[in-house]
Protein backbone atom coordinates (compact mmCIF):
# COMPACT_ATOMS: atom_id res chain seq x y z
CA UNK A 1 0.00 0.00 0.00
CA UNK A 2 2.70 2.66 0.61
CA UNK A 3 4.24 2.06 -2.73
CA UNK A 4 0.98 2.32 -4.33
CA UNK A 5 0.11 5.80 -2.55
CA UNK A 6 3.17 7.12 -3.09
CA UNK A 7 3.39 6.55 -6.77
CA UNK A 8 -0.75 7.80 -6.80
CA UNK A 9 0.79 11.49 -5.20
CA UNK A 10 4.07 11.78 -7.51
CA UNK A 11 1.60 11.47 -10.54
CA UNK A 12 -0.88 13.61 -8.72
CA UNK A 13 1.41 16.33 -7.80
CA UNK A 14 2.04 16.50 -11.80
CA UNK A 15 -1.22 16.75 -12.32
CA UNK A 16 -1.94 19.70 -10.20
CA UNK A 17 1.13 21.18 -11.13
CA UNK A 18 0.26 21.36 -14.81
CA UNK A 19 -2.91 22.54 -13.88
CA UNK A 20 -2.55 25.84 -11.48
CA UNK A 21 0.78 26.57 -14.24
CA UNK A 22 -2.35 26.84 -16.67
CA UNK A 23 -4.39 28.96 -14.22
CA UNK A 24 -1.68 31.30 -13.67
CA UNK A 25 -0.39 31.70 -17.36
CA UNK A 26 3.03 33.46 -16.87
CA UNK A 27 5.20 31.26 -14.48
CA UNK A 28 6.14 27.65 -13.66
CA UNK A 29 6.88 25.82 -10.63
CA UNK A 30 10.45 25.35 -9.74
CA UNK A 31 11.63 21.83 -8.30
CA UNK A 32 13.41 21.35 -5.41
CA UNK A 33 14.66 17.17 -4.32
CA UNK A 34 15.89 16.71 -0.40
CA UNK A 35 16.66 13.94 1.59
CA UNK A 36 16.05 13.30 5.19
CA UNK A 37 19.02 12.29 7.15
CA UNK A 38 16.81 9.54 9.36
CA UNK A 39 15.43 8.51 6.50
CA UNK A 40 13.64 9.29 3.39
CA UNK A 41 13.04 12.99 1.43
CA UNK A 42 10.53 14.10 -0.94
CA UNK A 43 10.20 16.61 -4.12
CA UNK A 44 9.24 20.24 -3.08
CA UNK A 45 7.73 22.26 -6.07
CA UNK A 46 7.26 25.95 -5.38
CA UNK A 47 5.41 28.48 -7.43
CA UNK A 48 5.89 32.28 -6.75
CA UNK A 49 5.49 35.71 -8.38
CA UNK A 50 3.42 34.61 -11.03
CA UNK A 51 0.67 36.11 -12.65
CA UNK A 52 -2.31 35.01 -10.34
CA UNK A 53 -0.38 33.03 -7.49
CA UNK A 54 1.80 34.96 -5.35
CA UNK A 55 3.54 31.85 -3.57
CA UNK A 56 1.98 28.31 -3.19
CA UNK A 57 3.54 24.92 -2.94
CA UNK A 58 2.97 21.23 -4.01
CA UNK A 59 5.41 19.14 -2.34
CA UNK A 60 5.23 15.25 -1.79
CA UNK A 61 7.38 13.59 0.38
CA UNK A 62 8.31 9.93 2.08
CA UNK A 63 10.29 9.61 5.44
CA UNK A 64 10.74 6.84 7.64
CA UNK A 65 12.71 5.54 10.62
CA UNK A 66 12.54 5.63 14.30
CA UNK A 67 9.29 7.49 15.50
CA UNK A 68 10.66 10.65 17.68
CA UNK A 69 10.01 10.40 21.57
CA UNK A 70 7.55 13.18 21.12
CA UNK A 71 5.23 10.75 18.63
CA UNK A 72 5.85 7.99 20.50
CA UNK A 73 3.87 9.76 23.66
CA UNK A 74 1.18 11.07 21.00
CA UNK A 75 0.32 7.74 20.10
CA UNK A 76 0.77 5.85 23.14
CA UNK A 77 3.43 3.90 21.49
CA UNK A 78 6.41 2.61 22.61
CA UNK A 79 9.57 2.66 20.67
CA UNK A 80 8.95 1.63 16.59
CA UNK A 81 9.91 2.42 13.10
CA UNK A 82 7.15 4.60 11.33
CA UNK A 83 6.69 5.63 7.60
CA UNK A 84 4.53 8.46 6.33
CA UNK A 85 4.25 9.71 3.13
CA UNK A 86 1.90 12.25 1.75
CA UNK A 87 1.38 14.94 -0.68
CA UNK A 88 0.18 18.37 1.19
CA UNK A 89 -0.04 22.09 -0.43
CA UNK A 90 -0.88 25.35 0.05
CA UNK A 91 -1.68 28.37 -2.89
CA UNK A 92 -1.80 31.98 -2.15
CA UNK A 93 -3.41 34.34 -4.76
CA UNK A 94 -2.03 37.83 -5.51
CA UNK A 95 -5.90 39.24 -5.84
CA UNK A 96 -7.73 39.10 -2.86
CA UNK A 97 -10.75 37.99 -4.59
CA UNK A 98 -9.08 35.04 -5.23
CA UNK A 99 -9.31 32.45 -2.26
CA UNK A 100 -6.37 30.56 -0.68
CA UNK A 101 -6.28 26.94 -1.03
CA UNK A 102 -4.99 24.14 1.24
CA UNK A 103 -5.40 20.33 0.36
CA UNK A 104 -3.63 17.45 1.91
CA UNK A 105 -3.86 13.64 1.51
CA UNK A 106 -1.23 11.21 3.18
CA UNK A 107 -0.68 8.07 4.45
CA UNK A 108 1.07 6.26 7.92
CA UNK A 109 2.06 2.89 8.90
CA UNK A 110 3.89 1.93 11.91
CA UNK A 111 5.94 -1.46 12.50
CA UNK A 112 6.55 -3.90 15.11
CA UNK A 113 10.01 -5.52 15.95
CA UNK A 114 9.76 -7.88 13.46
CA UNK A 115 9.26 -5.02 10.84
CA UNK A 116 5.16 -6.28 10.59
CA UNK A 117 2.86 -3.39 10.44
CA UNK A 118 0.86 -2.62 13.68
CA UNK A 119 -1.37 0.41 12.37
CA UNK A 120 -1.97 1.53 9.10
CA UNK A 121 -3.88 4.71 8.15
CA UNK A 122 -5.11 7.44 5.29
CA UNK A 123 -5.86 10.97 6.33
CA UNK A 124 -6.28 14.12 4.44
CA UNK A 125 -8.80 16.56 3.23
CA UNK A 126 -8.81 20.17 1.25
CA UNK A 127 -10.31 23.57 2.34
CA UNK A 128 -11.08 26.99 1.10
CA UNK A 129 -9.53 29.99 2.41
CA UNK A 130 -11.55 33.41 0.64
CA UNK A 131 -10.95 37.00 1.86
CA UNK A 132 -14.16 37.96 -0.19
CA UNK A 133 -17.02 35.56 0.30
CA UNK A 134 -19.03 34.70 -3.04
CA UNK A 135 -21.30 32.36 -1.90
CA UNK A 136 -21.67 30.47 -5.53
CA UNK A 137 -17.87 29.82 -5.10
CA UNK A 138 -18.12 28.19 -1.64
CA UNK A 139 -21.24 25.99 -2.90
CA UNK A 140 -19.29 24.77 -6.01
CA UNK A 141 -15.96 23.84 -3.56
CA UNK A 142 -18.16 21.80 -1.14
CA UNK A 143 -20.41 20.55 -3.71
CA UNK A 144 -17.12 19.04 -5.62
CA UNK A 145 -16.05 17.67 -2.23
CA UNK A 146 -19.97 15.93 -1.80
CA UNK A 147 -19.46 14.07 -5.58
CA UNK A 148 -16.31 12.65 -4.40
CA UNK A 149 -17.76 11.67 -1.22
CA UNK A 150 -20.82 10.21 -2.42
CA UNK A 151 -19.08 7.68 -4.55
CA UNK A 152 -18.17 5.86 -1.71
CA UNK A 153 -20.37 6.65 1.40
CA UNK A 154 -23.15 9.07 1.43
CA UNK A 155 -22.37 9.41 4.84
CA UNK A 156 -18.41 10.93 4.46
CA UNK A 157 -19.82 14.32 2.85
CA UNK A 158 -21.55 15.56 6.31
CA UNK A 159 -18.98 13.61 8.63
CA UNK A 160 -15.99 15.15 6.99
CA UNK A 161 -17.61 18.57 6.31
CA UNK A 162 -18.41 19.00 10.44
CA UNK A 163 -14.70 17.40 11.12
CA UNK A 164 -13.05 19.92 8.79
CA UNK A 165 -15.13 22.76 10.61
CA UNK A 166 -13.80 21.55 14.02
CA UNK A 167 -10.30 21.01 12.53
CA UNK A 168 -9.56 24.19 10.87
CA UNK A 169 -11.19 26.41 14.11
CA UNK A 170 -8.82 29.33 15.30
CA UNK A 171 -9.54 28.27 19.34
CA UNK A 172 -7.88 31.76 20.38
CA UNK A 173 -9.71 33.85 17.80
CA UNK A 174 -12.62 31.64 18.08
CA UNK A 175 -13.55 31.62 14.37
CA UNK A 176 -12.86 29.46 11.53
CA UNK A 177 -9.51 29.42 9.21
CA UNK A 178 -11.21 29.53 6.26
CA UNK A 179 -14.71 27.71 4.71
CA UNK A 180 -13.92 24.51 5.16
CA UNK A 181 -14.38 22.00 2.49
CA UNK A 182 -12.97 17.82 3.82
CA UNK A 183 -10.79 16.92 6.65
CA UNK A 184 -10.62 13.25 7.70
CA UNK A 185 -7.52 11.03 10.25
CA UNK A 186 -7.09 7.90 11.34
CA UNK A 187 -8.79 6.00 8.09
CA UNK A 188 -7.74 2.55 9.29
CA UNK A 189 -9.66 -0.86 7.85
CA UNK A 190 -13.30 -1.70 9.37
CA UNK A 191 -15.50 -4.29 8.53
CA UNK A 192 -17.01 -2.35 5.88
CA UNK A 193 -13.56 -0.15 4.53
CA UNK A 194 -10.65 -2.24 3.52
CA UNK A 195 -7.13 -0.32 3.18
CA UNK A 196 -7.64 -0.74 -0.52
CA UNK A 197 -10.94 1.22 -0.21
CA UNK A 198 -9.34 3.85 1.96
CA UNK A 199 -6.94 4.69 -1.17
CA UNK A 200 -9.80 4.64 -3.75
CA UNK A 201 -11.85 6.94 -1.63
CA UNK A 202 -8.58 9.11 -0.74
CA UNK A 203 -7.78 9.04 -4.57
CA UNK A 204 -10.94 10.17 -5.35
CA UNK A 205 -10.68 13.37 -3.38
CA UNK A 206 -7.55 13.94 -4.48
CA UNK A 207 -8.37 13.71 -8.29
CA UNK A 208 -11.31 16.25 -7.76
CA UNK A 209 -8.81 19.13 -6.29
CA UNK A 210 -8.48 20.88 -9.56
CA UNK A 211 -12.27 20.58 -10.39
CA UNK A 212 -12.73 22.20 -7.06
CA UNK A 213 -10.36 25.19 -7.20
CA UNK A 214 -9.26 25.79 -11.07
CA UNK A 215 -12.76 27.20 -11.99
CA UNK A 216 -13.05 29.90 -8.84
CA UNK A 217 -9.59 30.78 -10.06
CA UNK A 218 -10.49 31.29 -13.66
CA UNK A 219 -13.81 33.03 -12.77
CA UNK A 220 -11.99 35.20 -10.33
CA UNK A 221 -8.66 36.03 -11.25
CA UNK A 222 -9.34 39.22 -13.76
CA UNK A 223 -11.96 40.69 -11.15
CA UNK A 224 -10.08 44.34 -10.19
CA UNK A 225 -9.56 45.20 -6.48
CA UNK A 226 -8.15 48.01 -3.96
CA UNK A 227 -5.37 48.98 -1.88
CA UNK A 228 -7.50 48.53 1.17
CA UNK A 229 -8.90 44.88 0.18
CA UNK A 230 -5.08 43.96 -0.23
CA UNK A 231 -4.59 45.14 3.49
CA UNK A 232 -7.89 43.04 4.25
CA UNK A 233 -6.16 40.04 2.53
CA UNK A 234 -2.79 40.44 4.27
CA UNK A 235 -4.86 40.54 7.95
CA UNK A 236 -6.73 37.61 7.36
CA UNK A 237 -3.93 35.65 6.10
CA UNK A 238 -2.35 36.99 9.80
CA UNK A 239 -4.81 34.34 10.76
CA UNK A 240 -3.88 31.89 9.09
CA UNK A 241 -0.66 31.89 9.89
CA UNK A 242 -1.54 31.69 13.88
CA UNK A 243 -3.34 28.41 12.82
CA UNK A 244 -0.66 26.80 11.10
CA UNK A 245 2.33 27.67 13.57
CA UNK A 246 0.04 27.09 16.82
CA UNK A 247 -2.81 24.89 15.83
CA UNK A 248 -1.95 22.55 13.03
CA UNK A 249 -0.97 18.82 13.47
CA UNK A 250 0.64 18.42 9.66
CA UNK A 251 3.21 21.26 10.49
CA UNK A 252 3.55 19.93 14.37
CA UNK A 253 4.52 16.69 13.08
CA UNK A 254 6.93 18.53 10.50
CA UNK A 255 8.63 19.96 13.04
CA UNK A 256 9.01 17.10 15.51
CA UNK A 257 10.29 14.35 12.84
CA UNK A 258 13.00 16.97 11.64
CA UNK A 259 10.85 17.53 8.34
CA UNK A 260 12.36 19.98 6.09
CA UNK A 261 12.05 23.17 7.05
CA UNK A 262 11.49 25.11 3.96
CA UNK A 263 9.05 23.03 3.11
CA UNK A 264 6.73 23.06 6.21
CA UNK A 265 7.13 26.38 6.07
CA UNK A 266 6.21 27.29 2.78
CA UNK A 267 1.95 27.13 3.57
CA UNK A 268 3.06 30.79 5.01
CA UNK A 269 2.27 33.61 2.85
CA UNK A 270 4.54 36.23 1.81
CA UNK A 271 2.91 39.44 2.91
CA UNK A 272 1.47 39.32 5.89
CA UNK A 273 -0.38 41.81 8.53
CA UNK A 274 -1.42 42.12 11.89
CA UNK A 275 -3.27 45.44 13.08
CA UNK A 276 -3.88 46.01 16.73
CA UNK A 277 -7.26 45.45 17.38
CA UNK A 278 -8.58 45.15 13.93
CA UNK A 279 -12.66 45.26 12.99
CA UNK A 280 -14.14 45.30 9.91
CA UNK A 281 -16.61 48.15 9.09
CA UNK A 282 -20.26 47.09 9.89
CA UNK A 283 -21.96 46.13 7.07
CA UNK A 284 -19.15 45.82 4.66
CA UNK A 285 -18.43 42.83 2.86
CA UNK A 286 -15.43 41.97 5.36
CA UNK A 287 -17.57 41.71 7.95
CA UNK A 288 -19.99 39.42 5.86
CA UNK A 289 -17.00 37.23 6.02
CA UNK A 290 -16.56 37.21 9.34
CA UNK A 291 -20.01 36.20 9.95
CA UNK A 292 -19.60 33.47 8.24
CA UNK A 293 -15.88 32.18 9.62
CA UNK A 294 -17.73 33.05 13.38
CA UNK A 295 -20.66 30.62 12.65
CA UNK A 296 -19.66 27.67 9.83
CA UNK A 297 -22.37 27.11 7.71
CA UNK A 298 -23.80 24.07 5.21
CA UNK A 299 -23.42 24.93 2.00
CA UNK A 300 -24.63 22.31 0.04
Amino acid sequence: MKNKFYQYIQTLQDQICAGLEVADGATKFREDIWERPEGGGGRTRVIENGAVFEKGGVNISAVHGKLPDSMQKLFNVGEADFFACGLSLVIHPNSPIVPTVHANWRYFEMYDDNGNVIQQWFGGGQDLTPYYLFEEDATHFHQTCKTACDKHNPDFYPKYKKQCDDYFWNVHRNEARGIGGLFFDYCKATDTMSMENWFNFVSEVGNSFLEAYVPIVEKRKKLSYSVANRTWQEIRRGRYVEFNLVHDKGTLFGLKTNGRIESILMSLPPHVQWVYDHHPEKGSEEEKLVAVLENPKNWI
